[in-house]
């Protein structure tokens, strides 16, 4: 303390405890395992499939884009590119997509949120510690968000007898309901506010549901009933 004191009145630049990271992130290793899951080529193919046909169905007459936008698509052509078949893993950073894309940072952030907004993309945003221990604890930073591809409904009804596909392998599918085991498992050892964001993410709706369930805890732990009976006078 008084180091931080005496930097202070001299003028010394004063050592930050944390870099600043996004609201509700997770740390790093400790969200992935439920949030990823184990997919495959065929898998892939047909979300971005579904992605090209739900683009060309939303666009208008004479515009160039649809609901995702073109580099949408090829944001999400590059994620089946990335991911791991085998474990759903796919982080890459922002600097790796523009990079590989030659997009801006501004077109892909842009992409990356209509791909989400579309039931075609979730994520987790994740930080780890720095591994200094200067000023009041642990410094951390911020790191590549953790993706998971996925398929909406109103999107894979365009594929009509494409939705035939033949039955995963025995492997896959078990890993796939192992994977989903996990889920539950991890969801009902979640708190009320915790689970609401982890459902909605982090939304206006997932902000005031973790709100509601904030309460809820409160009133369960001070054993306050949750509705009281009126005077009438």
């Amino acid at each position: 303390m008084f180091k931080t004191i005496g930097s202070a009145l001299t003028g010394a630049p004063v050592a930050r405890a944390r870099e600043p990271v996004r609201r509700h992130s997770r740390l790093l290793g400790r969200c992935e395992s439920v949030f990823w899951r184990a997919t495959s080529r065929q898998e892939v193919r047909r979300i971005v499939l579904a992605a090209r046909r739900y683009e060309l169905a939303g666009r208008p007459a004479g515009r160039r884009n649809g609901p995702l936008g073109h580099v949408a698509i090829e944001v999400l052509e590059l994620l089946g590119n990335l991911v791991s078949f085998r474990t759903g893993r796919l982080e890459p950073s922002l600097d790796t997509l523009t990079r590989l894309l030659r997009r801006s940072r501004a077109a892909v952030v842009r992409a990356l949120a209509a791909l989400r907004a579309h039931g075609f993309l979730d994520w987790l945003r994740r930080y780890e510690p720095t591994g200094q221990t200067e000023g009041c604890g642990p410094r951390v930073r911020q790191v590549s968000n953790a993706y998971r591809l996925s398929l909406p409904a109103r999107a894979a009804r365009l594929l009509g007898r494409l939705m035939g596909a033949p039955p995963l392998p025995e492997d896959v599918a078990h890993a796939q309901e192992a994977r989903a085991a996990e889920l539950a498992a991890h969801k009902a050892s979640l708190p009320l506010d915790q689970l609401a964001l982890f459902e909605a993410g982090d939304s206006p709706l997932g902000r005031a549901l973790a709100s509601l369930g904030r309460k809820v805890q409160e009133r369960e732990f001070t054993g306050e009933p949750e509705y009281q009976a009126k005077t009438i006078l």
